[in-house]
């Protein structure tokens, strides 16, 4: 049969491990903040900053797929150029 009792020390550990990562990851989010910032305060566009972000993360055929199926929508919708 399983036991009952929990390792509270053990737990413990993971639970304290996890508030020190996410402290890191509430300072690390502050630093791509003030980047952005910086990146604004020189006449970049941190919105579409964050999107070349988001499309560099992505590989090459995912973002060909997302353009066309883009295109096709604005294009139903004549917007296209």
């Amino acid at each position: 049969m399983a036991s009952n009792t929990l390792d509270g020390g053990h737990l413990r550990a993971f639970i304290e491990r996890i508030e020190r990562l996410e402290e890191e990851k509430r300072a690390i989010a502050d630093d791509i903040k003030d980047v952005y910032g910086e990146a604004k305060g020189t006449g970049f566009d941190p919105k579409v900053m964050r999107r070349i972000v988001s499309l560099r993360r992505q590989d090459k055929g995912k973002r060909q797929e997302e353009a066309e199926i883009l295109d096709l929508y604005l294009s139903a919708l004549g917007m296209s150029e």
